[in-house]
């Protein structure tokens, strides 16, 4: 750990009463907090509007469907 990096940690600790470890585990939970893996998308999920909310799953709506 640099100089600086002590320094830092040094000024948490007296500011915040917390030990050195525990500042380090809270700054890992907030970096990984941010870097979360963006969720996955369906392509073209919400792009249409048919104005009929069960399209997907009423089969009345599906009849000849792909022939």
């Amino acid at each position: 750990m640099s100089a600086e990096e002590q320094r830092i940690v040094a000024r948490l600790v007296n500011k915040l009463g917390w030990s050195p470890s525990r500042i380090v585990r809270e700054g890992l939970r907030l970096v990984a907090a941010s870097h979360r893996p963006a969720a996955q998308r369906i392509a073209g999920l919400g792009q249409f509007s048919s104005g009929k909310p069960d399209l997907g799953s009423n089969k009345k709506h599906l009849k000849g469907f792909g022939r």
